[in-house]
């Protein structure tokens, strides 16, 4: 707890060093507070320059922060969140203390220059960082390691946006990946201790002052759903571009790393140059849009703007966060959405802010699949209750669709590409890189789903399994039934029990004989009896048995270092399960 208040105070402190970074990065580079409220006006120290100004300053924040990234922390490149649930996945939370410091001016001369990123993907690394060093000052074990990680990134969110809610669960849904009362407890003090002090430094307003809204009629639920399921779409989308663009620019450059901000910057100024309001974090337009002050075309054309500018300024090695680019494109494509509803329903429709501010949640949710993260947030933002039922309604749309247009998020993508997979085992693991089909043992006999319940229990006892796969009369997989399930049945009274085994069975997570070990352990440690069928990736037919017998010896065996004569010192050591 005390680790908690502490960490929560350094990411307080860090949250206003690094924006006033950003504020005087952007004064220098742009002239004014915040170039996006003043799009093409001309920088007040070259007049003469005009608007052509924002085709050099990119390149000359590039020439600065890209030395910076390459030569002391090449992890603060890029949008920060995936580092983090990297090293707290399979690292032990151990981040480097220098990253803090490289993160926070390097993001903050990505996004002073013009680059179109946010600023919660820093702040959570820096966050994250300063936590991560605390942990290993005090030699806190590994579990306490994570959750002082976890800190970090919930006091970092909350200081930036003023939302101490919503960098709680954030950090428990995207760093953690797990809600306990300990990790609750933890990243509540380390949110409302940063708070108080971003809150002491920027006032009691959020990030952003949204017009009240409220849903007048019920037929806006439904115009509500369908803009969920459009907006997973778009999230799915964004993702899709950033990383294509990310290739391109990969596969275009050819020098040296630490130079290609400032030759990818040229590009990224002519997108200024067509189109301002893409410079830096864009808050002023994403408020203006949500208050009805676009038009729909130029609202789509700030949607796709946002999207390339963004994927550009990631591509050629800019330091920022996709957050507030999610926010922005998801209010571009909302108030888009409700002028055209306005148009075709003008007595249903509604105000053109809500399909904005619903929109804004909704693509977040599609393209991180963080729901609790983005009801959260958008409520601390307008405290606004009548709104919550339809962005909870979108929202919830929006991350089923996406989880049926992608595999991967806005950020476990980044890693999948690296050939990193966070369900997966860690690089050195001895155990969880083998296929489930090397360690399962043989199926034990499967009992038909006619089989009376006395029957049922006797055969359980001998099997020594606790659980038996169910087949139906053609031969098809069922499920499972357990000896626990048949002795509460056979206890009650015979009397509208189930009379077979067929109507006890129980489809468990799926574990098939292709995927990784460390992925069926998930749903072995689950599992009731002594472990779970295996089962044939395209036939769906039980093939085998995974106990915890079979993983513990899978374990023991790839432990053990193969064993060579003294006349056979040079030949070359044998395959252990596919290990070496």
């Amino acid at each position: 707890m005390a680790f908690a208040v502490v960490i929560g105070a350094g990411a307080g402190a860090g949250s206003i060093v690094f924006r006033w970074c950003i504020q005087t990065f952007t004064r220098f580079f742009s002239g004014h507070e915040d170039y996006a409220a003043a799009p093409g006006a001309a920088h007040p120290s070259v007049p003469w320059l005009g608007p052509y100004f924002v085709l050099i300053v990119p390149v000359l924040g590039g020439l600065l922060y890209g030395p910076l990234v390459q030569r002391f922390a090449k992890e603060a490149r890029g949008h920060g969140v995936p580092e983090v649930m990297l090293a707290v996945a399979q690292r032990g939370g151990r981040i480097s203390p220098k990253v803090a410091v490289v993160k926070t001016l390097a993001s903050a001369l990505t996004i002073g220059s013009g680059g179109s990123v946010g600023r919660e993907g820093p702040i959570v690394q820096i966050g994250s960082a300063l936590g991560s060093t605390l942990g290993r000052m005090t030699r806190v074990t590994e579990a306490r390691m994570k959750l002082l990680v976890a800190c970090g990134a919930a006091g970092g969110i909350a200081a930036t946006f003023n939302a101490p809610l919503a960098g709680v669960f954030f950090s428990m849904e995207l760093i953690l990946g797990t809600f306990t009362a300990e990790a609750f407890g933890a990243t509540v003090l380390a949110s409302v201790t940063a708070s108080v002090i971003g809150r002491a430094a920027f006032g009691n307003t959020a990030f952003l002052e949204l017009p009240d809204f409220q849903v007048d009629h019920i037929a806006q639920f439904g115009l509500f759903a369908l803009l969920g399921v459009i907006a997973a779409g778009v999230g799915v989308g964004f993702t899709r571009v950033l990383y294509l663009i990310e290739d391109a620019c990969d596969w275009a450059w050819r020098g040296p790393e630490w130079l290609r901000p400032a030759v990818g910057g040229l590009a990224l100024g002519v997108v200024l140059l067509v189109l301002p309001e893409m410079y830096g974090v864009g808050y002023p337009v994403l408020q203006k849009a949500t208050q009805g002050g676009y038009a729909v075309t130029f609202l789509l054309l700030l949607l796709v703007g946002k999207v390339v500018a963004t994927s550009l300024t990631i591509g050629i090695g800019g330091s920022g966060g996709v957050f507030a680019p999610g926010l922005f494109i998801g209010a571009m494509l909302g108030a888009a959405y409700g002028a055209g509803v306005q148009e075709l329903l003008p007595q249903q429709a509604g105000p053109v802010g809500a399909y904005a501010l619903v929109g804004m949640g909704a693509v977040f949710a599609g393209a991180s699949r963080a729901p609790i993260t983005a009801v959260v947030i958008l409520f601390e933002l307008t405290g606004e209750y009548s709104i919550i039922l339809p962005l909870m309604l979108a929202i919830v749309l929006a991350t089923a669709t996406s989880r049926l247009l992608s595999r991967d998020t806005i950020y476990t993508l980044k890693l999948r590409r690296r050939g990193i997979d966070l369900e997966g085992p860690a690089p050195g693991a001895r155990i969880g890189g083998q296929p489930v089909e090397a360690v399962m043992e043989p199926l034990p006999s499967p009992l038909p789903s006619s089989t009376p319940l006395t029957d049922a229990a006797d055969l359980l006892s001998l099997s020594g399994h606790g659980a038996l796969p169910v087949l139906d009369a053609s031969g098809r997989y069922r499920g499972v039934v357990t000896a626990q399930a048949v002795a509460e049945s056979l206890a009650e009274q015979p009397d509208g029990a189930p009379l077979d085994v067929g109507r006890l069975a129980d489809v468990p997570q799926p574990v098939t004989a292709d995927e990784p070990l460390a992925q069926a352990l998930r749903q072995l440690v689950t599992a009731p009896g002594t472990g779970v069928p295996v089962l044939d990736g395209p036939s769906g037919k039980p093939v085998g048995w995974l106990s915890h017998q079979a993983a513990l010896r899978a374990l023991h065996t790839t432990g053990q270092e193969p064993r060579h004569r003294p006349s056979d010192r040079r030949a070359p050591a044998r395959r252990v399960h596919g290990t070496v």
